[in-house]
């Protein structure tokens, strides 16, 4: 549970992620604004098509850093919830990747902190993408 008083759920899991979860996770009377951002795997990256799908490999700290990110959103002003949810393992092209859900007073503080959380855990969390093409190369991303 996070320190201060606003609730925060942040994992690492190699269970499908639920939307529904993280929008419950963060639900506050208080709260104006819910603001979602939904990373899914696509079918291309870095100017490159045919990603066919991916594994994610996290470091054992991983989770504990990831809290740590959504701790410091949910001490932003206006902040009511935070959900911060990543997946590892394997994932098809579609499947969700990350969610950050983020809870406030008002849309600009939660559309500031869903922003905020997603760049910093983009940046912070040691979490690694090993890529699958159609011809057969992979390509590591995140190292």
């Amino acid at each position: 549970m996070s320190t201060s008083s606003v609730p925060v759920l942040a994992q690492v899991q190699g269970e499908p992620l639920s939307l529904d979860a993280a929008l419950a996770a963060v639900r506050d009377r208080h709260a104006g604004a819910v603001v979602a951002f939904v990373g899914t795997v696509r079918d291309h990256d870095g100017g490159r098509d045919g990603v066919t799908s991916l594994t994610y490999s996290a470091h054992p700290r991983a989770a504990e850093i990831l809290r740590a990110v959504a701790e410091r959103t949910a001490a932003l002003p206006g902040v009511c919830g935070v959900a911060a949810v990543h997946r590892e393992g394997e994932l098809a092209v579609g499947d969700l990747a990350v969610l950050c859900v983020v809870s406030a007073r008002h849309r600009a503080e939660a559309f500031a902190g869903a922003r905020g959380l997603i760049e910093e855990l983009k940046a912070q969390v040691p979490i690694w993408k090993d890529q699958a093409f159609a011809d057969g190369e992979h390509e590591w991303v995140g190292l």
